[in-house]
């Protein structure tokens, strides 16, 4: 019990530093893709602080996992919010959009497989499927953000290939 609330005390620390990161960059960036995108993540990272901040003080409390309380968290809508920012932006990202995609990147890289070990780690399947649920969320971060990365270094490359997906091909 003890290593799993050391890893939800860590949990929480890593989404307030996340979120702390996505907010200065949401704030900075002049892209409006970035500025998006970013703005999204703080948003849905401050959402898994509060969930795991709950889930946390119930175990601290009952030294279980919670029977009654249903701890859900909302599907990411990352790709919603950079679909619509890119919409017809053609807007490369400055040095700065870069490294800090990349930052982040490694981040959700990092908090997916930390979630799906801690999915791994457990017997009870309310708690196997809450970390699966954040290790497919952040994963999906992840992947958004290999979009953004891709979308600063080469916006036209970007959304011409984003226009040829929607083809049939035929």
């Amino acid at each position: 019990m003890e290593e799993r609330l050391n890893a939800l005390e860590m949990a929480l620390k890593n989404e307030m530093t996340e979120r702390d990161f996505y907010l200065k960059n949401a704030e900075r960036t002049t892209n409006p893709v970035g500025k998006a995108m970013f703005a999204q993540i703080a948003d849905e990272e401050l959402e898994h602080y509060e969930r795991l901040s709950q889930l946390a003080e119930i175990w601290k409390k009952d030294q279980k996992w919670p029977e009654t309380i249903p701890l859900k968290v909302k599907e990411t809508a990352v790709r919603a919010v950079f679909g619509a920012a890119s919409s017809g932006v053609k807007a490369a990202g400055d040095d700065d959009d870069l490294k800090a995609v990349r930052v982040a990147i490694d981040f959700e890289a990092k908090g997916a497989q930390f979630y799906a070990e801690l999915r791994d780690k457990s017997s009870d399947p309310r708690e196997k499927a809450f970390f699966e649920l954040m290790a497919n969320i952040e994963h999906e971060h992840f992947t958004s953000l290999k979009d953004t990365e891709e979308y600063f270094v080469n916006p036209e490359g970007w959304l011409r290939k984003q226009e040829s997906t929607g083809l049939d091909g035929a």
